[in-house]
């Protein structure tokens, strides 16, 4: 449908083990400067997993009143202050103008579990005079959402995504959603998580599903990689601004990118292994170039979901080739978190941001630690250095435990 109602990001923010803004992430990532590092929120020694991707020196006091960040979960705090960026990037006001027009998705994927880890550890300990009465409520899943719904003081449609390592995409793509179904002209959309806790690692290191690199963090997470041995657990936040394509020119607006596709799927399959053929990560990305009207050939980069684990890039190598055939190994491919870890609910949303950053900088980070081919892995996943490339359409993939898959269709904008 060519009359169909455009969307493009006009504002960005993000919170990383790389940087305290997007812009600092995106310039270590060019640098090939891992975040992963030694665990510091707690002391991890009883544990087979003793590293993460952790958020340095951020203080949530710089954007969140003293008294009101004592209440939030990490999560939240992540989340408002990538969405407090991201609203002054794209120069919007705060409180926003129009504000039923302007609506907030930001997802998680295991929100405030810390919060209700710390206080249930209260309470068993000192009874009803250690109980909070913000433990419940500040550990909800929609919090982040909540609050940066009241921060920007945006009135219009609020909802809040939870979809394991899809959760990001999906925020994004279902604010899009909102954008062309006319209900909201800009949407504050994205994920965070601020969950490095003994209980979530010692859960996935149990798995098997962590790298135990313990002794060589920076080199832990090694996507495609054949001596690869699990994901990183990383905490972060991105926010984007979305806006309706007539609102932000009528406004001068900064365009990064267009969001031209969004499609979502399920594997139907296993609670955390994918799909052996990756059918339902197939589906979705066919899915979301249709939504895009957009050809395989036409696909220049693939930012991809790209754990380091063993089955997920396996399967994810082999979904691409099903979807792009001979064209897969003409496209410039490479994981995010290869240097950040794995953010979880943050993850989707802040790859999004890079994606857009690429196309509209013609440069593609590379995919760190890829040092010993893996047969089963043999596209261009740019190893080594960055990769200067005048990408027009981009792919971003993003796949969950519990077989749930989201992807995201960018496009450069070109005025």
């Amino acid at each position: 449908m060519t009359d169909r109602i455009r969307v493009v990001i006009t504002g960005i923010g993000a919170v990383t083990p790389l940087g305290l803004t997007a812009r600092e992430t995106w310039d270590k990532l060019l640098a090939g400067i891992s975040g992963i590092g030694p665990i510091q929120a707690f002391n991890p020694s009883h544990l087979p997993v003793r590293i993460a991707g952790e958020v340095k020196n951020f203080d949530p006091n710089r954007y969140i009143a003293r008294k009101e960040a004592r209440r939030m979960a990490r999560c939240s705090q992540l989340a408002a202050a990538a969405a407090q960026m991201a609203l002054a990037d794209g120069s919007l006001s705060v409180p926003v103008a129009d504000a039923e027009r302007v609506g907030t998705v930001i997802g998680v994927g295991m929100g405030g579990l810390d919060w209700a880890l710390h206080h249930s550890r209260k309470f068993w300990e000192q009874g009803l005079l250690g109980a909070s009465p913000f433990a419940l409520a500040s550990s909800l899943p929609n919090m982040p959402s909540y609050h940066v719904s009241l921060l920007a003081g945006a009135m219009g449609p609020i909802t809040t995504p939870v979809a394991a390592c899809a959760t990001g995409c999906q925020a994004i793509g279902e604010a899009m959603e909102m954008i062309r179904l006319g209900r909201a002209d800009v949407m504050i959309a994205g994920g965070a998580e601020g969950l490095v806790h003994e209980i979530p690692i010692a859960g996935f290191a149990v798995m098997r599903a962590l790298s135990q690199r313990n002794d060589e963090p920076e080199r832990a997470s090694r996507p495609f990689d054949k001596d690869r041995d699990g994901f990183v657990f990383a905490e972060g936040a991105g926010v984007v601004i979305l806006e309706r394509l007539e609102h932000a020119l009528a406004r001068g607006a900064h365009i990064y990118a267009e969001v031209a596709g969004y499609a979502f799927s399920s594997d139907a399959y296993h609670i955390a292994q994918p799909d052996p053929e990756g059918q339902g990560a197939q589906r979705a990305m066919r899915w979301a170039l249709a939504d895009a009207g957009v050809a395989p050939g036409d696909v220049d980069y693939v930012n991809a979901h790209g754990t380091g684990t063993p089955l997920n890039d396996a399967v994810e190598t082999r979904a691409i080739k099903q979807v792009f055939g001979e064209h897969a190994y003409r496209l410039v491919i490479n994981s995010t978190k290869s240097m950040i870890g794995h953010t979880m609910g943050g993850a989707g949303a802040i790859e999004a941001i890079v994606t857009a950053l690429s196309l509209q900088e013609g440069v593609m980070h590379p995919t760190a630690n890829l040092e010993t081919p893996d047969p089963e892995c043999d596209l261009d996943y740019i190893p080594g250095g960055v990769r200067c490339l005048e990408a027009r359409v981009a792919l971003k993939n993003a796949f969950g435990f519990g077989g749930q898959n989201a992807c995201l269709v960018l496009r450069k904008w070109e005025n």
